[in-house]
């Protein structure tokens, strides 16, 4: 109902009431997801708090909430709420949005990456210059770069050379992984990482690969007898960035905007000096737990990289749009 002046108040007194009675600063809240959970240390988790609190220190009328766990939406549906501007941020493991954009997958092709400081090389190489432009093209824009190391484990023996993984049931984090495994002769069963732990306890997996920190975060020490651990012959990296809804980036005023790229500058600081860390963590906590732990030697290593340049490469070569130039670049990454 709109305010109507009694008579005998002057403009400029219904001028000042109307004054007083609006906000003095209108916020703006965004609803960050994520799959991790909250609270208990996961790298990933804090990117995403760490980019929250530097926005609000920077006081530009900004609040970012944060909603772990898939609390808001599950761990696959984020891109596709990205895209149509349901969901303002979100981080998770690039290569979930494959199946609607082919090429991402390369984002997770088994000895791509191999270490840590050949990762950060990638963040600013053609590779990555074209893998997000079509994150952009797409509707959506990259905050912050995260590539995370990740292992193998099973409940049954350890996975060292491609001969170790046949017969058994086994969870590969994307297409160009699940490709690999089946030409050694595990059986595939796909599914989020927040779903391993389940998988295993109910006897649908026997093995599976995801990252260092999903590792740790999601408890598996109890469900496997051995760990291969990352290591010098790293087989598995993946992407996470930090992701902003390029509908919900471009209803942002410039000072906004500064202040969420700022931030993701930070987080991504601090994500690179986790990184290793998390490796290490990881081995400790499945020690600890009483897990073998053991590394690939450079021998298994090269096997598993031959069969997949004969299986999942070929594949992506053949079937993706542009997929033999993305190989070539990320390759050509000192």
């Amino acid at each position: 109902m709109a305010f109507v002046p009694k008579a005998g108040l002057t403009g400029a007194v219904f001028a000042t009431l109307t004054l007083v009675a609006a906000p003095l600063h209108a916020e703006t809240v965004l609803k960050a997801s994520h799959q991790w959970p909250g609270g208990k240390g996961d790298a990933r988790d804090e990117m995403v708090q760490i980019i929250a609190k530097e926005v609000e220190k920077a006081n530009v009328g900004l609040k970012i909430q944060v909603y772990p766990g898939a609390s808001l939406f599950k761990a696959k549906e984020q891109w596709g709420a990205l895209t149509k501007g349901q969901l303002d941020i979100s981080a998770f493991p690039l290569d979930y949005a494959s199946g609607r954009h082919p090429q991402f997958s390369a984002t997770l092709m088994p000895g791509l990456v191999r270490n840590h400081e050949r990762a950060q090389r990638m963040n600013s190489s053609p590779f990555m210059a074209d893998i997000k432009k079509i994150i952009e093209d797409a509707g959506v824009k990259v905050v912050a770069d995260a590539w995370l190391a990740g292992a193998f484990a099973s409940k049954k023996n350890c996975i060292t050379s491609p001969e170790t993984v046949k017969g058994q049931v086994t969870r590969a984090a994307g297409p160009a992984f699940e490709k690999m495994l089946a030409a050694a002769g595990a059986s595939i069963s796909s599914m989020a990482s927040s779903e391993i732990y389940t998988g295993m306890q109910t006897g649908v997996l026997d093995a599976t690969n995801t990252s260092s920190g999903s590792f740790v975060s999601y408890r598996l020490y109890e469900q496997v007898k051995c760990l291969t651990a990352p290591g010098a012959n790293a087989l598995w990296f993946m992407y996470e960035p930090i992701l902003i809804s390029k509908r919900t980036w471009d209803g942002l005023t410039p000072e906004q905007q500064k202040a969420i790229m700022d931030a993701g500058k930070k987080s991504e600081d601090y994500f690179v000096g986790e990184a290793k860390k998390l490796d290490q963590k990881m081995a400790d906590k499945f020690k600890e737990a009483g897990v073998e732990v053991v590394e690939m030697s450079k021998e298994n290593y090269d096997a598993w990289l031959a069969l997949a340049k004969e299986s999942s490469y070929k594949d992506f070569a053949e079937k993706v749009k542009g997929g033999k130039e993305l190989i070539d670049k990320a390759l050509a990454v000192e």
